[in-house]
Protein backbone atom coordinates (compact mmCIF):
# COMPACT_ATOMS: atom_id res chain seq x y z
CA UNK A 1 0.00 0.00 0.00
CA UNK A 2 2.72 2.46 0.87
CA UNK A 3 4.66 1.52 -2.27
CA UNK A 4 1.39 1.97 -4.36
CA UNK A 5 1.15 5.57 -2.52
CA UNK A 6 4.92 6.36 -3.31
CA UNK A 7 3.80 5.56 -7.09
CA UNK A 8 0.92 8.19 -7.14
CA UNK A 9 3.28 10.53 -5.73
CA UNK A 10 5.73 10.27 -8.51
CA UNK A 11 3.17 10.03 -10.82
CA UNK A 12 1.77 13.66 -9.50
CA UNK A 13 5.36 15.02 -9.58
CA UNK A 14 5.72 14.21 -13.32
CA UNK A 15 2.25 15.66 -13.84
CA UNK A 16 2.67 18.73 -12.04
CA UNK A 17 6.50 19.10 -13.83
CA UNK A 18 4.97 18.51 -17.38
CA UNK A 19 1.75 20.83 -17.05
CA UNK A 20 3.52 24.12 -17.68
CA UNK A 21 4.30 22.18 -21.31
CA UNK A 22 1.04 20.85 -21.78
CA UNK A 23 -0.69 24.04 -20.88
CA UNK A 24 1.45 26.01 -23.34
CA UNK A 25 0.99 23.70 -26.08
CA UNK A 26 -2.76 23.34 -26.27
CA UNK A 27 -3.10 27.19 -25.21
CA UNK A 28 -0.36 28.76 -28.06
CA UNK A 29 -0.42 26.11 -30.62
CA UNK A 30 -3.08 23.29 -30.58
CA UNK A 31 -5.91 26.07 -29.59
CA UNK A 32 -4.46 28.58 -32.21
CA UNK A 33 -3.80 26.02 -35.09
CA UNK A 34 -7.30 24.42 -34.80
CA UNK A 35 -8.83 28.35 -34.76
CA UNK A 36 -6.56 28.73 -37.93
CA UNK A 37 -8.26 25.98 -39.25
CA UNK A 38 -11.51 27.01 -38.80
CA UNK A 39 -11.50 30.22 -39.74
CA UNK A 40 -9.95 29.12 -43.41
CA UNK A 41 -13.18 27.98 -44.05
CA UNK A 42 -15.14 31.58 -43.05
CA UNK A 43 -15.12 35.26 -43.92
CA UNK A 44 -14.08 37.11 -41.18
CA UNK A 45 -12.43 40.31 -40.52
CA UNK A 46 -12.02 39.78 -36.48
CA UNK A 47 -14.93 42.63 -35.92
CA UNK A 48 -17.94 41.05 -36.95
CA UNK A 49 -18.81 37.20 -36.40
CA UNK A 50 -17.11 34.62 -38.91
CA UNK A 51 -19.28 33.69 -41.71
CA UNK A 52 -19.19 29.99 -42.69
CA UNK A 53 -18.00 29.61 -46.59
CA UNK A 54 -16.68 26.42 -46.94
CA UNK A 55 -13.25 26.64 -49.94
CA UNK A 56 -14.10 29.79 -50.92
CA UNK A 57 -11.11 31.38 -49.81
CA UNK A 58 -9.05 29.05 -51.00
CA UNK A 59 -10.45 28.71 -54.54
CA UNK A 60 -10.34 32.21 -54.49
CA UNK A 61 -6.55 32.05 -53.77
CA UNK A 62 -5.59 29.73 -56.42
CA UNK A 63 -7.80 31.43 -59.23
CA UNK A 64 -8.75 34.96 -58.34
CA UNK A 65 -5.84 36.30 -56.33
CA UNK A 66 -2.27 37.63 -58.68
CA UNK A 67 -0.93 38.85 -55.28
CA UNK A 68 -0.62 35.13 -53.66
CA UNK A 69 1.29 33.78 -56.96
CA UNK A 70 3.61 36.64 -56.59
CA UNK A 71 4.18 36.30 -53.21
CA UNK A 72 5.10 32.12 -54.26
CA UNK A 73 7.01 33.34 -56.78
CA UNK A 74 9.10 35.55 -54.75
CA UNK A 75 9.60 33.03 -51.63
CA UNK A 76 10.64 30.64 -53.69
CA UNK A 77 13.29 32.47 -55.48
CA UNK A 78 14.30 33.85 -51.53
CA UNK A 79 14.58 30.19 -50.42
CA UNK A 80 16.13 28.18 -53.23
CA UNK A 81 18.83 31.10 -53.74
CA UNK A 82 19.46 32.06 -49.46
CA UNK A 83 19.56 28.18 -48.50
CA UNK A 84 21.83 26.90 -50.87
CA UNK A 85 24.51 29.67 -50.48
CA UNK A 86 24.18 30.21 -46.31
CA UNK A 87 25.06 26.81 -46.21
CA UNK A 88 27.70 27.00 -48.66
CA UNK A 89 28.85 30.05 -47.10
CA UNK A 90 28.51 28.16 -43.18
CA UNK A 91 30.22 25.47 -44.26
CA UNK A 92 33.32 27.07 -46.02
CA UNK A 93 33.75 29.39 -43.14
CA UNK A 94 33.23 25.93 -40.35
CA UNK A 95 36.42 24.68 -41.73
CA UNK A 96 38.62 27.55 -41.91
CA UNK A 97 37.72 27.89 -38.37
CA UNK A 98 38.52 24.30 -37.77
CA UNK A 99 42.43 24.78 -37.76
CA UNK A 100 44.69 25.74 -34.71
CA UNK A 101 44.91 29.24 -35.10
CA UNK A 102 45.67 31.77 -32.73
CA UNK A 103 43.03 33.36 -31.64
CA UNK A 104 40.17 30.93 -33.01
CA UNK A 105 37.63 31.79 -30.55
CA UNK A 106 37.34 34.76 -31.28
CA UNK A 107 36.96 34.67 -34.59
CA UNK A 108 33.44 31.94 -33.91
CA UNK A 109 31.95 34.58 -31.65
CA UNK A 110 32.53 37.15 -34.53
CA UNK A 111 30.91 35.11 -37.60
CA UNK A 112 28.34 33.74 -34.87
CA UNK A 113 27.22 36.89 -33.66
CA UNK A 114 25.46 38.05 -37.47
CA UNK A 115 23.05 35.38 -36.47
CA UNK A 116 22.17 36.79 -33.36
CA UNK A 117 21.55 40.50 -34.22
CA UNK A 118 20.35 39.73 -38.19
CA UNK A 119 16.78 39.43 -38.01
CA UNK A 120 15.97 42.88 -35.74
CA UNK A 121 14.70 45.31 -37.01
CA UNK A 122 17.54 47.95 -36.57
CA UNK A 123 19.52 45.49 -38.59
CA UNK A 124 17.18 45.78 -41.68
CA UNK A 125 16.98 49.31 -41.21
CA UNK A 126 20.58 49.28 -41.95
CA UNK A 127 20.36 47.40 -44.75
CA UNK A 128 18.38 50.01 -46.22
CA UNK A 129 21.16 52.52 -45.54
CA UNK A 130 23.92 49.96 -47.23
CA UNK A 131 21.98 49.28 -50.20
CA UNK A 132 20.71 52.71 -50.98
CA UNK A 133 21.68 55.02 -52.79
CA UNK A 134 23.93 56.37 -51.50
CA UNK A 135 24.93 53.51 -49.33
CA UNK A 136 28.30 51.83 -48.89
CA UNK A 137 27.47 49.20 -51.82
CA UNK A 138 27.60 52.26 -54.20
CA UNK A 139 30.84 53.91 -52.31
CA UNK A 140 32.76 50.59 -52.49
CA UNK A 141 31.81 50.39 -56.38
CA UNK A 142 33.25 54.13 -56.77
CA UNK A 143 36.40 53.22 -55.35
CA UNK A 144 36.73 50.97 -58.01
CA UNK A 145 36.26 53.12 -61.22
CA UNK A 146 32.41 51.55 -60.94
CA UNK A 147 30.00 54.97 -60.97
CA UNK A 148 26.65 53.77 -59.56
CA UNK A 149 23.85 55.69 -57.73
CA UNK A 150 21.33 53.03 -58.21
CA UNK A 151 19.27 51.58 -55.32
CA UNK A 152 19.83 48.35 -54.80
CA UNK A 153 17.13 48.16 -52.72
CA UNK A 154 14.84 50.11 -55.07
CA UNK A 155 15.42 48.35 -58.07
CA UNK A 156 12.62 45.39 -58.87
CA UNK A 157 15.37 43.51 -60.78
CA UNK A 158 17.99 43.29 -57.49
CA UNK A 159 15.84 44.10 -54.43
CA UNK A 160 15.01 40.28 -53.81
CA UNK A 161 18.80 40.11 -53.61
CA UNK A 162 19.36 42.55 -51.19
CA UNK A 163 17.30 40.32 -48.94
CA UNK A 164 19.08 37.04 -49.86
CA UNK A 165 22.36 38.83 -49.11
CA UNK A 166 20.69 39.27 -45.76
CA UNK A 167 19.62 35.80 -45.01
CA UNK A 168 23.27 34.70 -46.26
CA UNK A 169 25.21 37.06 -43.99
CA UNK A 170 23.32 35.18 -41.00
CA UNK A 171 25.30 31.89 -41.58
CA UNK A 172 26.58 31.83 -37.99
CA UNK A 173 24.09 28.77 -36.56
CA UNK A 174 24.80 26.42 -39.50
CA UNK A 175 28.64 27.14 -38.84
CA UNK A 176 28.73 26.47 -35.32
CA UNK A 177 26.49 22.98 -36.19
CA UNK A 178 28.68 22.35 -39.44
CA UNK A 179 32.06 23.06 -36.73
CA UNK A 180 30.80 20.43 -34.45
CA UNK A 181 30.26 18.02 -37.14
CA UNK A 182 33.94 18.73 -38.42
CA UNK A 183 35.60 17.77 -35.06
CA UNK A 184 33.68 14.16 -34.61
CA UNK A 185 35.21 13.38 -38.19
CA UNK A 186 38.67 11.61 -36.89
CA UNK A 187 41.89 12.86 -38.39
CA UNK A 188 42.73 8.94 -38.99
CA UNK A 189 40.65 9.11 -42.34
CA UNK A 190 42.28 12.36 -43.60
CA UNK A 191 45.54 11.05 -43.00
CA UNK A 192 45.39 7.53 -44.31
CA UNK A 193 43.78 8.81 -47.35
CA UNK A 194 46.60 11.44 -47.94
CA UNK A 195 48.79 8.28 -47.27
CA UNK A 196 47.34 6.48 -50.31
CA UNK A 197 47.71 9.84 -52.42
CA UNK A 198 44.09 11.60 -51.90
CA UNK A 199 44.41 15.50 -52.49
CA UNK A 200 42.43 18.00 -49.90
CA UNK A 201 39.71 18.02 -53.08
CA UNK A 202 39.30 14.35 -52.66
CA UNK A 203 39.42 14.66 -49.25
CA UNK A 204 36.42 16.74 -49.35
CA UNK A 205 34.22 14.98 -51.52
CA UNK A 206 34.69 11.48 -49.82
CA UNK A 207 35.23 11.95 -46.38
CA UNK A 208 34.45 15.49 -45.16
CA UNK A 209 31.00 15.50 -47.20
CA UNK A 210 29.65 11.97 -46.33
CA UNK A 211 30.46 12.15 -42.96
CA UNK A 212 28.78 15.11 -42.47
CA UNK A 213 25.74 14.32 -44.73
CA UNK A 214 23.45 14.02 -41.67
CA UNK A 215 24.48 17.43 -40.28
CA UNK A 216 24.02 19.41 -44.11
CA UNK A 217 20.62 17.57 -43.91
CA UNK A 218 19.48 18.85 -40.45
CA UNK A 219 21.26 22.41 -41.81
CA UNK A 220 19.17 22.05 -44.87
CA UNK A 221 15.77 21.36 -43.09
CA UNK A 222 15.93 24.04 -40.49
CA UNK A 223 17.33 26.77 -42.92
CA UNK A 224 14.24 25.96 -45.10
CA UNK A 225 11.61 26.07 -42.65
CA UNK A 226 13.12 29.04 -41.41
CA UNK A 227 13.65 31.14 -44.71
CA UNK A 228 9.38 30.23 -45.93
CA UNK A 229 8.96 31.76 -42.32
CA UNK A 230 10.88 35.76 -42.70
CA UNK A 231 9.43 38.28 -42.43
CA UNK A 232 11.18 41.01 -40.48
CA UNK A 233 13.68 42.45 -43.48
CA UNK A 234 11.05 41.71 -46.14
CA UNK A 235 8.41 43.89 -43.66
CA UNK A 236 11.10 46.56 -42.60
CA UNK A 237 13.12 46.97 -45.68
CA UNK A 238 9.86 47.68 -47.88
CA UNK A 239 8.63 49.42 -45.02
CA UNK A 240 5.79 46.60 -45.30
CA UNK A 241 4.99 46.99 -48.94
CA UNK A 242 6.68 44.10 -50.43
CA UNK A 243 7.63 46.85 -53.16
CA UNK A 244 8.66 47.67 -55.78
CA UNK A 245 6.47 46.51 -57.76
CA UNK A 246 6.14 43.47 -54.86
CA UNK A 247 9.79 42.15 -55.62
CA UNK A 248 10.05 41.77 -51.81
CA UNK A 249 6.41 40.44 -51.56
CA UNK A 250 7.52 37.36 -48.84
CA UNK A 251 4.53 34.56 -48.56
CA UNK A 252 4.70 35.16 -44.88
CA UNK A 253 4.47 39.58 -45.47
CA UNK A 254 1.28 38.97 -48.18
CA UNK A 255 0.09 36.96 -45.19
CA UNK A 256 0.27 39.34 -42.46
CA UNK A 257 -1.11 42.50 -45.00
CA UNK A 258 -4.18 40.33 -45.20
CA UNK A 259 -4.72 39.81 -42.42
CA UNK A 260 -3.85 43.17 -40.23
CA UNK A 261 -4.11 45.64 -42.91
CA UNK A 262 -7.22 44.22 -44.92
CA UNK A 263 -8.69 42.44 -41.90
CA UNK A 264 -9.15 39.60 -44.28
CA UNK A 265 -8.41 36.78 -41.18
CA UNK A 266 -10.14 34.09 -42.63
CA UNK A 267 -8.39 34.59 -45.69
CA UNK A 268 -4.67 34.97 -44.02
CA UNK A 269 -5.30 31.59 -42.06
CA UNK A 270 -6.49 29.84 -45.52
CA UNK A 271 -3.16 31.34 -46.64
CA UNK A 272 -1.06 29.91 -43.70
CA UNK A 273 -2.06 26.69 -44.17
CA UNK A 274 -1.32 26.78 -47.86
CA UNK A 275 2.15 27.76 -46.36
CA UNK A 276 2.24 25.09 -43.37
CA UNK A 277 1.24 22.16 -46.53
CA UNK A 278 4.19 23.42 -48.71
CA UNK A 279 6.39 23.43 -45.57
CA UNK A 280 5.77 19.60 -44.87
CA UNK A 281 6.15 18.68 -48.45
CA UNK A 282 9.09 20.17 -48.69
CA UNK A 283 10.57 18.61 -45.41
CA UNK A 284 8.85 15.49 -46.81
CA UNK A 285 10.97 15.32 -50.26
CA UNK A 286 14.27 16.53 -48.71
CA UNK A 287 13.71 13.31 -45.95
CA UNK A 288 12.71 11.13 -48.78
CA UNK A 289 15.50 12.33 -50.80
CA UNK A 290 18.22 11.84 -48.61
CA UNK A 291 18.67 8.30 -48.19
CA UNK A 292 20.49 8.87 -51.95
CA UNK A 293 23.11 11.02 -50.23
CA UNK A 294 23.06 10.95 -46.40
CA UNK A 295 25.97 8.26 -44.78
CA UNK A 296 24.93 7.50 -41.59
CA UNK A 297 27.41 4.95 -40.28
CA UNK A 298 25.26 2.53 -38.01
CA UNK A 299 23.79 1.52 -41.32
CA UNK A 300 26.92 1.34 -43.30
CA UNK A 301 25.74 4.15 -45.47
CA UNK A 302 24.16 5.00 -48.77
Amino acid sequence: MKQKKLLHNDHMVGYIFSAPFILGFLVFILFPMASSLYYSFTDYNMLTKPNFIGFDNFTRMFTDDDKFWKSVRVTFTYVFASVPLRLAFALGVAMLLNRSIKGVGFYRSAYYLPSLIGGSVAVSILWTQVFGDQGIINSALGLIGIESTKSWIGTPETAIWTLIALAVWQFGSSMLIFLAGLKSIPREMYEASGVDGAGKLRQFFKITIPMLSPIILFNLINQTISSFMTFTPAYIISRGEGGPLDSTLLYSLNLYKRAFEYYEMGYASAMAWIMLIVIGVMTLILFQTSKYWVHYENKGGN
